[in-house]
Parts: C-alpha cells; sequence; structure tokens
C-alpha cells in the first residue's frame, strides 16, 4: 500500500463527495459541491486527500515503471481519505475529516490530521480545533490519541448563504 497526502485536485470532486456521504459527513443544508468550490477559492492548498496508489506498475522487463528516473509512475490510485483545514489568522480548522470505511485502522486519518497540522504550524498556526458532532462520539478516542483534548463551548452559528 502506498497512501499519497496530496492537495485536491478537481478530478477527485466525486471521490470526496461520494466518501463524504458514505461517512455521514455531507449535511442536507450543505451542497458539498458547493463546499468544494467555495473551498478551492480560500486557503485551496489545506484541502488535502489521501489517495492509495498502489503498488509501482511493472514495465514488463521485470522492472518497475519508473525505478531510476525519479518518475515512479504508478496506478491512478483510489481516494480513501480527506481532510479540509482552515486558518483565519487566530485560530485553525479542521473540516470533513473521512477515511473510507474498509480502510479504517490502516493510520490514513492520523496522516491526513498530521499532514493539515504541518500545514497550519507552516502559517503560524498556535491552535487548531475541529468539531465533532454528537453522532459522531466513536470518533472521540481517535482524536485523544491525537493530543486533541476537549472542552465545554457553546457552538452556535448563521447561514449567510442558503443552499
Amino acid at each position: 500500500m502506498s497512501i499519497e497526502i496530496r492537495p485536491f485536485q478537481m478530478a477527485d470532486t466525486e471521490a470526496t463527495v461520494s466518501l463524504w456521504q458514505e461517512t455521514g459527513l455531507s449535511r442536507p443544508w450543505n451542497n458539498p459541491y458547493q463546499d468544494i468550490r467555495r473551498k478551492l477559492t480560500v486557503q485551496p492548498e489545506l484541502f488535502l486527500v489521501a489517495v492509495d496508489r498502489g503498488e509501482e506498475l511493472d514495465t514488463g522487463d521485470g522492472e518497475a515503471a519508473g525505478v531510476g528516473d525519479g518518475i515512479g509512475a504508478q496506478a491512478p490510485g483510489e481516494l480513501v481519505g480527506t481532510v479540509m483545514a482552515g486558518y483565519d489568522g487566530h485560530r485553525g480548522w479542521l473540516y470533513y475529516l473521512a477515511s473510507a470505511p474498509a480502510r479504517r485502522g490502516e493510520g490514513i486519518g492520523r496522516r491526513l490530521v498530521e499532514a493539515a497540522e504541518e500545514r497550519l504550524l507552516e502559517l503560524g498556526c498556535p491552535k487548531v480545533q475541529l468539531m465533532v458532532g454528537p453522532e459522531n462520539g466513536g470518533v472521540h478516542a481517535f482524536y485523544g490519541e491525537l493530543g486533541y483534548e476537549p472542552f465545554d463551548t457553546w457552538t452556535t452559528g448563521k447561514r449567510l448563504i442558503a443552499d
């Protein structure tokens, strides 16, 4: 298995939306396509995907494609995770962290969080936060293992644009 963490590309759109729907991250009041379009206008480099590139392709001559040439030709890959991060100059936030249910336990979510945190830190972000819905309590231990601490707060919001 060769997991690559890289910035989202438009070709990832359908696989991303499917993953969000499969993992229950989509909400009726949030159009996932709109969320993607909006994110691509603000800090698109903080929208990351995990892609399983599989094994290097065999060229038929007994050598893996790309060996020695630095190219490393690989299969197209399967999108197996996402995270959308943002930084407003005060706090960083993580959204849409998802890993394919069939791939849970392989460290994909952990790698996505670490990659997002690294990019936020490069921007000078002193603290990162996230919200977990009450129906998703099963992820509390996962975030705890990554050093995230729960705190009491009242979260509220107001829609400015209806999707």
